[in-house]
């Protein structure tokens, strides 16, 4: 059952990076400055609140952290804001969704 909800996310990552998605990297500067996804625009979920008027409302959102949890928090916040966006996960998983 659960393989069901990672190919759905799987088959929205690959729509919206064709629809040319921007990646989101909601962890602490610190971890995006030690690696990241090439591409991606930090913004520590801390400040999703006051920095998400920084992102395209035109383009879907890819949003990833470093396990999924603040990815989530980012996700809800971002949606009930009217972004179209999908929460990835943590960055290995990203970095998965990426190569497929």
């Amino acid at each position: 059952m659960f393989g069901l909800f990672k190919n759905k996310k799987k088959e929205t990552i690959q729509k919206y990076l064709k629809e040319g998605a921007q990646l989101l990297d909601v962890r602490t500067a610190s971890e995006f400055n030690g690696s990241h996804i090439e591409g991606s625009k930090n913004i520590p979920v801390q400040v999703i609140d006051q920095q998400m008027t920084d992102l395209d409302k035109e383009k879907p959102l890819i949003v990833y952290c470093a396990m999924g949890g603040r990815s989530n928090i980012a996700a809800v916040k971002l949606k009930a804001k009217g972004y179209k966006v999908v929460n990835a996960g943590g960055i290995g998983s990203m970095r998965k969704y990426l190569k497929s």
